[in-house]
């Protein structure tokens, strides 16, 4: 609501002409320091509107004086890059595997390039650390299903497990209960033969029960003491880790449906030299042998 301008009588400070509720507004100067922020902030912007790009146009913009360009500066920035990544992935390409961890700035570039690549396609199973989960390797301890070696953790990678690939890595684990090669007492007892070789407490009668079916049925691929065979990808059945789980349902329910995942061949997705990289990145960092 607008007044005529009067002078309040307690301050002595003209009023603007505006109440509200009975409120009147006093026309008291704007701060000196609040004043002076203002002006320098407008001749700043007029002196960056002079030599920046800032005004847009029908087909274009203002270029400035200085003909400063984001876009230019970018597209030299990645020139460079693809320069430096080209004459790096060159020297993978020609390296070994062992010639890449022993050279140290190689083997930096390569964990560089290794840690990209494992963020972009393979931490969607094995987590952002690698550490995995469940149905999902832990990349991150030193037990190896196929072996750790540089050589082997490579040809995991370019050929996969169980893929389509002519040269995957393949096992497979029998499914006992639902192939009904057990019956539902066997498995239970074998459940408990495996609790044992973990180091665990288990039914003493079932365990010497299922001794001849683990003999019969379980020695070729995981070995006589249970400590796994890795040219079969068997694993150690005697260690605390465990793929789809340690508890007794989750031993009981691999003996029954033979859970077996797939890895993809990365070989026709991903160059040699990046391969190489992403392979020296897991051994430097996930426990290789």
């Amino acid at each position: 609501m607008a007044h005529e301008k009067e002078t309040d009588e307690v301050t002595g400070v003209e009023t603007t002409g505006h109440e509200w509720d009975g409120i009147r507004e006093l026309d008291n100067p704007l701060p000196r320091w609040w004043l002076w922020i203002w002006y320098v902030s407008i001749a700043w912007a007029i002196v960056y509107w002079v030599l920046m790009p800032a005004w847009p146009g029908v087909s274009g913009y203002t270029k400035g004086i200085l003909g400063q360009s984001d876009r230019v500066a970018v597209g030299k920035e990645l020139k460079a890059l693809e320069g430096h990544r080209g004459e790096g992935a060159a020297l993978l390409r020609t390296a070994s595997l062992e010639q890449i961890e022993k050279d140290p700035k190689l083997s930096a570039y390569a964990q560089q390039v290794g840690q990209s690549i494992f963020g972009d396609n393979c931490a969607t199973c094995h987590g952002i650390g690698g550490t995995g989960g469940k149905g999902y390797a832990n990349l991150r301890d030193d037990v190896w299903l196929w072996g750790g070696k540089l050589e082997d953790i490579q040809y995991t990678i370019t050929h996969g497990v169980r893929s389509n690939d002519a040269e995957t890595r393949f096992s497979a684990m029998p499914a006992f209960g639902r192939d009904e090669m057990l019956n539902t007492a066997q498995i239970d007892d074998l459940t408990e033969y495996v609790v044992k070789l973990s180091g665990r407490q288990a039914d003493a009668a079932a365990v010497g029960r299922a001794a001849p079916l683990f003999e019969a049925q379980c020695v070729a691929c995981h070995g006589v003491d249970g400590k796994g065979v890795q040219e079969m990808g068997g694993p150690d059945l005697t260690d605390a880790d465990w793929l789809y789980g340690a508890d007794r349902a989750d031993i009981r329910s691999q003996i029954f449906s033979g859970n077996g995942g797939v890895m993809p061949a990365w070989g026709g997705r991903l160059s040699p030299e990046t391969i190489k990289a992403l392979s020296v990145y897991i051994h430097a960092n996930a426990g290789g042998q």
